[in-house]
């Protein structure tokens, strides 16, 4: 590759007829392919700029190409310099993006400095009971029971009668049974899901789920291979307030972020008063706080 890029540079050298390169230079170990008013091209760029694969030729191409682009680049830079109006402007936006970046970096340095304090599972429980309006149900849920199993299979009539039960008993029936001959079961009285999860493990439209489930709570349907047996134990609508074990880990993370800016807000607090106590902070008499 180093000799391709060697060959590509130097055939563009000689077509380019560049004589500035040989000045005295300190380039600082690199290469330099091309000079424009004092700036230099390196073939290290252009090395790493180089995508892998490329023939001889594609690559004298993309070289070419390259340190045409960056010439432009360069000469329209400074074009532009010379026939913007408004350069004051443009350097204060430069320095309060520059202030912007150094702040952000500051912070993010902090923030990895706080990473290993916790947040406490009762912070979290009183946040979220303080703040219900901010966690609502954003698609339907439903809490149950669900078993799919062959038309064939022996036992059918026993897992129509155990899956409506709810009793410890015929769950215990029915996980036994699921070992042997269901194809699919799972055991969800436990957690939330949606309604679009669980209308697709069955034979049910899922633009017709909510609707359905919303209004069955026992559920038995077949298609020409399976039985699909559904218990409905618990339902969530949209807009209902949202189980507190699914809102923890986003109550968590606004959590996080109120200490944060409350952090910072300190930080910038204690900074003030510092500097207001070291006399550095001089106002004049109409704007005294």
């Amino acid at each position: 590759m180093i000799d391709k890029i060697q060959t590509c540079c130097l055939s563009l050298l000689l077509l380019l007829g560049t004589t500035a390169c040989s000045k005295k230079h300190d380039h600082h170990g690199k290469t330099p392919l091309v000079e424009l008013d004092g700036q230099f091209l390196y073939r290290e760029d252009l090395q790493a700029a180089l995508p892998v694969g490329l023939t001889s030729d594609d690559s004298v191409l993309f070289a070419s190409r390259f340190i045409r682009n960056w010439l432009e680049d360069i000469l329209l830079y400074e074009q532009a310099k010379r026939n913007v109006p408004d350069k004051e402007a443009i350097e204060h936006r430069v320095a309060n993006y520059r202030k912007a970046l150094i702040v952000h970096d500051y912070q993010q340095a902090l923030i990895a400095q706080r990473r290993s304090e916790e947040i406490l599972e009762e912070e979290i429980t009183a946040y979220y009971n303080e703040h219900l309006d901010l966690f609502k149900v954003e698609k339907p849920l439903i809490r149950g029971l669900f078993i799919k199993v062959p038309l064939k299979a022996q036992g059918l009539s026993n897992v129509r009668r155990w899956y409506k039960a709810r009793t410890p008993e015929a769950v215990e029936q029915l996980e036994k049974y699921s070992l042997k001959s269901a194809v699919k079961y799972d055991y969800f009285y436990d957690r939330w899901l949606t309604v679009s999860e669980v209308a697709a493990m069955m034979p049910l439209p899922v633009d017709e789920a909510d609707a359905y489930l919303k209004h069955h709570k026992q559920i038995e349907l077949k298609d020409t291979a399976f039985c699909y047996c559904l218990d409905v134990s618990d339902y969530l609508p949209v807009g209902a307030q949202e189980p507190e074990e699914l809102a923890r880990p986003e109550a968590k993370s606004m959590l996080i972020n109120l200490k944060q800016v409350q952090f910072f807000q300190q930080v910038k607090n204690d900074l003030y008063e510092r500097a207001v106590q070291h006399g550095r902070v001089i106002y004049s008499e109409s704007q005294q706080p």
